[in-house]
């Protein structure tokens, strides 16, 4: 890496670190989208992925056994599925694919914030059926392979549990520390790691581990408000020339 991308990806691991260790792991797959910025998007995800494990398992011990087992079961039932035809899909596109749904996903999500702020899209007044956790799961599986972006669609299920912040947050790490395992194998089978990828990790994980040091200080101390501010303005930017590149 030239000196600026490395300082754009060493910011990028202490976003990562920190949206995964204290406001749910939602906006993490920012990290992704600025990566994807500056190099092939196959690329960015393959530098991403040992980084998230990496949190995972940092931020795994604060919030061990206070999650909610049964809505987290039925989510990773379904992400497993999800990873898996991710990974059949791989092949079949190119990076312009990957840069398109990566700032879609980017873009939606951030839509997707906006209309539950305005009332436009409120949460179910009660838990959704199992059924609606196991497709919740089955599309974050498909979407965090493809783009580290699993987050919002397991978030529709496990708000309509009404969790407390910090239920709701250790839920999404245990997801998410499982679905990123279940990824790590079809990465290496596609050839995403590379020597290159490798070393970049080794650089990064200092910054990620910071990022997920800070992130579960704050879990207890920042309002959420302010960080998912900064979060949408970042996925507004990013997913919007992410859309650009892949059409032009």
């Amino acid at each position: 890496m030239s000196a600026p991308v490395f300082a754009l990806a060493a910011v990028a691991a202490v976003f990562a670190g920190v949206s995964k260790g204290g406001f749910g792991s939602g906006a993490a797959f920012a990290a992704s989208a600025i990566l994807a910025l500056v190099m092939p998007p196959g690329q960015a995800l393959a530098i991403m992925l040992p980084l998230l494990m990496m949190i995972d398992a940092a931020t795994l011990r604060p919030y061990w056994r206070r999650w909610d087992w049964r809505a987290g079961r039925l989510l990773i039932l379904g992400a497993l599925p999800g990873v898996a035809l991710g990974a059949a899909l791989w092949r079949m596109v190119d990076d312009d694919a990957i840069r398109l749904l990566i700032g879609a996903v980017a873009l939606g999500f951030v839509a997707w914030q906006v209309a539950q702020a305005r009332g436009l899209v409120r949460p179910a007044d009660r838990r959704l059926a199992p059924g609606w956790g196991v497709a919740a799961g089955l599309t974050a599986g498909f979407t965090s392979f493809v783009s580290h972006a699993g987050g919002p669609p397991a978030f529709v299920y496990l708000l309509s549990g009404r969790p407390d912040k910090t239920t709701f947050q250790a839920t999404t790490v245990l997801i998410f520390w499982v679905v990123n395992l279940a990824k790590a194998v079809p990465y290496a089978l596609l050839g995403l790691f590379t020597a290159e990828t490798l070393l970049a990790n080794l650089a990064l994980a200092p910054f990620a581990l910071l990022g997920a040091w800070i992130g579960v200080k704050a879990h207890f101390l920042v309002p959420e408000r302010a960080f998912f501010l900064v979060t949408y303005a970042l996925l507004t930017a990013t997913g919007a020339k992410l859309v650009w590149d892949a059409l032009m």
